[in-house]
């Protein structure tokens, strides 16, 4: 097959497709045919009916068929408009048509002829006119529905659809089939060709409809087909060393909690440890809502590991939580002898050095650390265990490196954002999950409460109250300093203002900025107690933990997506004290209303997850969208769960009969080209 007839040809082979042109498309991520004849409309003009003059309604875009009487040409605004206006009549009645700087539909719109025209209609001192409609001749133009496409500055509506007519027409019938025949005759499903040409130009609803369902149907069966291949793999990889969960480290750390483990975490418990007593390595989710006690449960995995004479390692995203991990985890492990190790950025050479010799050595079973823990001079001895906190702050190839440090480990990765099922199936489909679903006794409910403006004096009184009882307050800014595009307070700011409104408070700041020395101390002075409120930015969103915190004040609360909401409150009510969590702010958009609403109907973690994967989609949810793991062009993860489902398990079928896709070699080939950098990604999730 030669360049010019393949898919995978540059779009410059295609009529009209110049280097400028060439660049334009590459904004829109175009840059072959394939590209192309899968970047499907974001929505249509059914331009099928044509209304009579009379009956135009305004503030719609509506099909015209009349005569032109007479166009005119003239200056605007001192000279620096072109304005042609053109008067129509279908023998209904009269419109105006009004086009700015097209002075060149003032030569070829015939007074006279009869034109199609199509735009929206606006009635302005009496007149009906139609704001910059397209225009075709009659003589022709068929009545259809139209595509109209994600553009750029430079690409017209009319040249979109004039090259994706031409692609379908040269290159459709060489689009390959990945989803075998056998699957698309039990599933209803079209022809992947002729899906792609009626999702592009359809004929009606009906048949858009199962051409939408077979081509999103093809999207979540090559990722599923992925993570089944991923789940295979990994299953039949060199046997890791087992973990024996009753072993004296793991006896005596339990038995000296404070509390006993809740009914959840020993079911979760006894999930990891029938995964770490397996033939294969243990590839685990744990979900569990703030406060839920996944840190203990993840503490017992990693002692196993000491006590079946290997090593584990903890990574999480930020160096104020793996340091408050390193402490904790230093207390609880103080009586027993084993001491950890730190690794950071910010540690001292020395310190780096000497931890790097321990861990490589084996003298040290423990290490807690951040990124630093994957650099390349970074070695164990015998790495069995990998926990990776707060998952979706890392890339997967992150969590890949950190896996290559040991022989096959096992691998338990935590969220305290719930993924609701769907999302988890995409994107999580290799890792069985677990979760926590159960608070520990004694934790009461946090009030939260939606605070207007015009309240906010009334809000500071109720923080001194809080203050002179002893407890402590969170205020969290979504900006470090002022921007001119976006009216947000922002923590500077905000510290001296309440520094001048509440002067017998002692009062700290923490923001991104700070060099990491400065943000630490000011984070021990708040935990020690030497200061009553802290101002911030969202980098205490994560794992922080002051149990005498009692109040949560979220400035221009509307701005914050509703997961990174749930997880700012979830840091007050860590203790059986009443805690209150208070969103200030007035917002302008109906969707800031609603998260705000559906905040203070519920602490629901997974009923919010539902909803904000509904409001904001889930690349932004699980931090996937850079790599284009959940980034489909048709298949959306809220309409098609059960579509989802199906996929799955004819996915999972088809692997376990032919696991090397010998007898499906276009799906082989789709999955590494259309999937890309996705599907290596997946393959190390």
């Amino acid at each position: 097959m030669s360049e010019a007839r393949s898919v995978l040809a540059p779009l410059e082979r295609l009529r009209g497709v110049g280097p400028r042109r060439a660049k334009l498309l590459q904004r829109l991520g175009l840059r072959t045919v394939e590209d192309l004849l899968l970047f499907f409309p974001h929505r249509y003009e059914d331009r099928r009916k044509v209304t009579p003059i009379k009956d135009v309604q305004p503030e719609r875009k509506q099909l015209l068929l009349a005569q032109v009487l007479d166009v005119r040409a003239f200056s605007a605004r001192g000279r620096r408009l072109e304005v042609v206006e053109a008067l129509l009549f279908d023998g209904t009645g009269y419109a105006r048509a009004v086009w700015f700087n097209r002075r060149d539909l003032s030569r070829h719109l015939r007074p006279g002829s009869r034109y199609f025209f199509y735009g929206k209609a606006v009635v302005k001192d009496g007149r009906l006119y139609l704001q910059s409609p397209e225009v075709d001749e009659e003589e022709g133009t068929e009545l259809s529905i139209l595509p109209v496409y994600p553009t750029t500055q430079g690409l017209t509506q009319r040249f979109l659809r004039f090259l994706v007519s031409t692609a379908l027409e040269e290159h459709a019938d060489l689009l390959e089939e990945t989803v075998p025949e056998e699957i698309r005759q039990r599933r209803g499903l079209m022809p992947l060709r002729e899906a792609v040409r009626e999702l592009h130009f359809p004929r009606d609803e009906e048949s858009w409809r199962r051409a939408r369902r077979s081509v999103a149907f093809e999207e979540l069966f090559l990722l599923q087909v992925a993570l089944a291949l991923r789940r295979r793999a990994y299953s039949m990889e060199a046997s890791p060393r087992k973990l024996v969960f009753d072993g004296p480290l793991l006896r005596s750390f339990l038995s000296s909690l404070p509390f006993s483990l809740t009914a959840a975490q020993r079911r979760v418990l006894q999930e990891i440890a029938s995964d770490c007593a397996g033939e294969s390595p243990m590839n685990r989710l744990l979900q569990g809502d703030v406060g839920s006690g996944k840190t203990v449960v993840a503490f017992a995995a990693m002692l196993a590991a000491v006590d079946s004479g290997a090593q584990a390692a903890l990574m999480a995203p930020t160096e104020i939580l793996a340091q408050q991990h390193f402490e904790k985890l230093s207390e609880a492990l103080y009586p027993l002898g084993i001491v950890p190790r730190l690794l950071v950025g910010s540690l001292k050479n020395s310190a780096r050095q000497r931890a790097l010799a321990e861990l490589e050595s084996g003298e040290c079973p423990l290490a807690v650390g951040t990124h630093a823990l994957i650099e390349e001079d970074v070695r164990f001895k015998e790495l069995a265990l990998v926990v990776v906190d707060e998952q979706h702050r890392f890339g997967v190839l992150q969590r890949g490196r950190l896996m290559a440090k040991g022989l096959h480990p096992h691998v338990l990765v935590m969220t305290a954002t719930p993924i609701p099922r769907t999302l988890a199936l995409t994107v999580y489909g290799d890792l069985a999950v677990s979760v926590i679903d159960e608070m520990p006794p004694g934790r009461k409910p946090v009030t939260t409460r939606w605070v207007r403006e015009e309240e906010r004096g009334a809000l500071l009184r109720f923080l001194e109250r809080q203050v002179r009882e002893g407890r402590q307050v969170y205020w969290v800014c979504p900006l470090i300093e002022e921007s001119e595009k976006v009216e947000a307070q922002n923590a500077v700011e905000t510290f001296e203002r309440l520094r001048r409104a509440l002067p017998h408070l002692r009062i700290g700041l923490v923001h991104g900025q700070m060099r990491p020395q400065e943000r630490e101390e000011a984070m021990r002075e708040f935990k020690s107690g030497r200061l009553d409120l802290l101002v911030s930015t969202t980098v205490i969103e994560v794992g922080v933990d002051v149990p005498n915190a009692t109040v949560m004040v979220i400035e221009d609360a509307w701005r914050f997506g509703l997961a990174q909401l749930h997880q700012l409150r979830g840091r007050v009510g860590r203790s059986s004290l009443e805690s209150f969590c208070f969103l200030l702010g007035d917002p302008p958009t109906e969707e800031g209303k609603r998260r705000i609403e559906v905040l203070c109907s519920t602490s629901d973690g997974f009923e919010i997850a539902e909803e904000d994967l509904r409001m904001r989609g889930p690349g932004q949810i699980c931090g996937t969208r850079q790599h284009g793991v959940t980034e489909f062009r048709v298949a959306n993860l809220i309409k098609d769960m059960r579509l989802l489902e199906v996929a799955r398990s004819e996915a999972q079928a088809l692997v376990e009969r032919d696991p090397g896709l010998a007898a499906h070699p276009n799906l082989r080939r789709a999955l590494s080209r259309r999937l890309g950098e996705a599907l290596d990604l997946a393959f190390i999730s």
